[in-house]
């Protein structure tokens, strides 16, 4: 099955994060028409916005074989400055353009082309299901976590995933995620006594507290990283007192900051990291501080193995590349896979992602779609039961 007008059909839904756009509506029918169950799973929560899911799934034996993404993409930013209009799914010049075509519906329509040729010649020996989100690229909350609770809930747990994010870095298969660095955001408030800036002696100033925090947390290396990870790494992404006088101390100061961590951390050993760092300061200059973990995802891997191995071997028949096996990047929804069942990424390259004139050349997609079906049929042989 070609994925070429798959994919084009995707792209003409302006899914932009939370709007399904009909994208999902076009996935559904698609599968729908080749057997697939399938079940929409819209969620919400105050606070935030409204999000439509897709389950979808293929037989009902083990194994089960689950591949996960996101129809939701980045907002295009000015229609005139693209080569083709971000939401027409152009062909041409050998590559579909248009926003989504890498990150990540590309991925979608070659391993929906996949599934659904293996399933049309009876050749998929177990289940083979999708989960697909419509907020990866905002918030995350109505999303994959929730699809994965109604899974779990409702006896449809796979043995193991792929998401389908762009990995490759320049050229398909050449980079495969088999983990990814935990993210923690924290709140520091710096608490002192006001008052007049003429009279020192009288103020504990808590800016003066917050900036020797600050230097203190990002001197200080946090770790050295292990076979897999680099070092964890700390940013400081604002500062403020809110104070618009001249002539006062305020009473308190705070900071955001972000910390991407490796698997010798968590976000609660952080958080003592930071607070043993702050208490020295509060030594040192008096005063005190507040420290929240306003959000967090942690660190995992998938340990080598059946999955990792054949994932590698599916892509080294094709490309004749033995992938790099990393644990780079940002985020992805496979943070919360990972409690459910092992979890691997590999998709296209990613160098235009977000980008103005994004695309990915046929050649590259129907690439990507052959080793997706050869993935499969690999695991339905690997881990027939």
């Amino acid at each position: 099955m070609n994925p070429v007008p798959i994919l084009q059909d995707l792209i003409r839904c302006p899914s932009v994060t939370p709007v399904e756009g009909g994208a999902l509506d076009h996935l559904e029918r698609l599968l729908k028409a080749s057997g697939f169950r399938t079940v929409r799973l819209p969620f919400s929560e105050p606070g935030t916005a409204d999000v439509d899911n897709l389950y979808a799934r293929y037989g009902s034996d083990r194994p089960h074989f689950c591949f996960a993404g996101h129809t939701d993409v980045v907002p295009p930013g000015r229609d005139s400055d693209w080569t083709h209009p971000p939401f027409a799914g152009v062909l041409a010049d050998g590559q579909v353009w248009g926003r989504g075509a890498v990150d990540m519906k590309g991925s979608i329509a070659a391993f929906a082309a996949a599934a659904l040729a293996l399933a049309e010649e009876g050749r998929l020996d177990g289940s083979v299901s999708f989960l697909i989100t419509g907020d990866e690229e905002d918030a995350a909350i109505n999303g994959t976590a929730k699809v994965l609770g109604w899974m779990a809930d409702n006896g449809e747990v796979p043995d193991h995933c792929l998401v389908g994010e762009p990995t490759s870095r320049e050229r398909l298969g050449d980079g495969v995620k088999i983990g990814r660095r935990g993210s923690a955001h924290f709140h520091l408030t710096a608490i002192g006594r006001q008052g007049h800036v003429a009279y020192p002696e009288s103020v504990i100033n808590p800016i003066h507290l917050l900036a020797r925090m600050i230097d203190r947390l990002h001197s200080e290396p946090l770790d050295q990283g292990n076979d897999w990870f680099g070092p964890s790494t700390l940013q400081c992404v604002t500062a403020d007192t809110g104070n618009p006088a001249s002539n006062v101390v305020p009473a308190c100061a705070t900071a955001r900051f972000n910390i991407r961590f490796n698997t010798l951390q968590t976000p609660e050993s952080l958080a003592g990291w930071i607070g043993q760092r702050c208490d020295q300061v509060v030594a040192e200059l008096g005063g005190r501080y507040d420290l929240e973990i306003q959000a967090r995802s942690d660190a995992f891997l998938t340990e080598a193995g059946p999955l990792v191995d054949l994932v590698t071997a599916a892509i080294a028949e094709k490309t004749g590349i033995v992938p790099w096996l990393n644990t780079g990047g940002g985020t992805s929804d496979a943070r919360f896979i990972k409690d459910l069942c092992p979890v691997v990424e590999f998709g296209p390259v990613s160098r235009t992602i977000h980008q103005v004139d994004e695309r990915i050349s046929v050649e590259e997609l129907q690439a990507l779609s052959h080793i997706y079906r050869n993935i499969l049929e690999r695991y339905f042989t690997v881990f027939r039961t």
